[in-house]
């Protein structure tokens, strides 16, 4: 089977939970004997996210996006100054130094994308439809997310293949704009609905609620939980002190301060000495203020010297981090589609404490792997992660449980087959 996967690039600069998941289900599919590619859009994907699968060079650089978006000269420049824009190195030092995009014309932006061939941005378009045309055609495109449906119609019709679109977190972002953008980017997303042959998503919470908000039945969007690779992620050893540990992007809506208050909480208590806390998972360019606050709030905290930020968090890198952890909790403020974070805990054994939200409850149910506090209140944040930490036994048999369930239902080759059986059953009913 021939398949090319596109996905957002994150610019290497924060854990991006849809190029991790993209890049491991790219290499369950490789493995798996088929035919793979995947093409990054925006920025360059992170380093785990395209190690050892095959990658294309950038399309919808997000330089010329912006440039096309907001001057009319740049949709008629020539390829070779495009070209100069969509340098990986220019791209990655742009993502690590740029601001807050205005949210007008973040709003702009994305109902111009959604529009394909209509927006602004359609000499993008057609230069992606013109390199995968001099592939040998493929079987499956799969959409990383129904931010880039306004592709599906035109790569469908031109290529006379077959389009799925996974879904992951699209309503918090696209809540978030102003209006009256918001508004036209659902009515866009909608009407892109007709071009895609399957919709995937990795939860049956998200799949209810996206459902509700197109419009859909149920059953026409395909549940299949992430998965990770689980080789080389040891079980905790439980030695050290006691670690709180998040891994996420550091953004309000992930609620690293709540975790911060709820470790202050701990301490001023002394619910459990020697407790430290420790958070990995970078920040992307929007949340530079936060993470500057953050940082002196940190640097200012009578508990500072048991508080760390780590800059790295590769593969190599999560991968020393996590079995030193005795918990994990990213608060998020918002329900989540997912969250990759807790497979990579649950795989070294090391139990989280989670919002009662989302696809979190579904997830700590489905497992037994940690507990459920009230979204929003640090009290019970801290109440339940001073539960844990006091009782080993209990701390051992969540973790145990996590990782056995991980271990049996969440591994990216138990993603990579239910992927190629729904895509086999898609070529099927085309050629029937």
């Amino acid at each position: 089977m021939n398949i090319v996967q596109i996905t957002p690039g994150a610019g290497d600069n924060f854990y991006c939970e849809n190029c991790l998941r993209d890049g491991g289900q790219l290499r369950a599919l490789r493995r798996g004997g088929h035919d793979v590619l995947g093409v990054p859009l925006y920025l360059p994907p992170l380093a785990e996210g395209r190690g050892g699968a095959p990658v294309s060079r950038i399309f919808f650089g997000g330089i010329n996006v912006y440039l096309q978006q907001k001057l009319s000269l740049f949709r008629h420049t020539p390829r070779w100054l495009d070209r100069m824009w969509d340098s990986p190195r220019l791209l990655r030092w742009l993502a690590r130094r740029a601001g807050a995009t205005d949210a007008a014309d973040l709003g702009r932006t994305t109902v111009s994308m959604l529009r394909g061939e209509n927006g602004r941005q359609v000499k993008e378009l057609q230069r992606l439809i013109d390199f995968l045309s001099e592939q040998d055609r493929p079987d499956i495109v799969c959409l990383s997310n129904a931010l880039l449906l306004g592709l599906a119609g035109p790569i469908r019709r031109a290529l006379k293949t077959r389009v799925v679109c996974m879904l992951q977190d699209e309503d918090g972002f696209l809540d978030n704009l102003p209006r009256p953008y918001r508004e036209h980017a659902w009515a866009h997303l909608r009407d892109c609905l007709d071009q895609t042959d399957a919709i995937v998503a990795p939860s049956r919470y998200y799949a209810d609620a996206m459902a509700s908000r197109l419009d859909l039945a149920g059953e026409d969007i395909h549940i299949i939980p992430n998965g990770i690779d689980v080789q080389g992620y040891a079980p905790s050893e439980g030695s050290g002190p006691p670690t709180i540990g998040y891994l996420a992007p550091m953004t309000p809506g992930k609620g690293t301060d709540m975790l911060l208050d709820a470790f202050e909480l701990l301490k001023r208590r002394g619910d459990r000495p020697g407790v430290r806390l420790q958070l990995a998972g970078g920040f992307p360019a929007e949340a530079k203020a936060f993470h500057r606050r953050m940082l002196r709030r940190i640097r200012r905290s009578a508990f500072a010297a048991d508080i760390d930020v780590l800059d790295d968090f590769d593969r190599p890198a999560k991968q020393r981090f996590l079995p030193a952890l005795s918990v994990l909790s990213v608060p998020s403020r918002q329900p989540e589609a997912f969250g990759l974070f807790a497979l990579e805990a649950w795989a070294c054994g090391v139990p989280v404490v989670l919002p009662r939200h989302g696809a979190f409850t579904e997830l700590v149910e489905t497992t037994g792997g940690g507990v459920l506090f009230e979204p929003g209140n640090v009290t019970d944040l801290a109440e339940n992660l001073a539960g844990v930490l006091k009782d080993d036994v209990r701390r051992r048999d969540l973790g145990e449980r996590g990782r056995r369930a991980v271990a049996s239902t969440f591994t990216v080759d138990h993603v990579a087959t239910r992927l190629t059986e729904l895509y086999q059953t898609l070529i099927d009913r085309e050629t029937a």
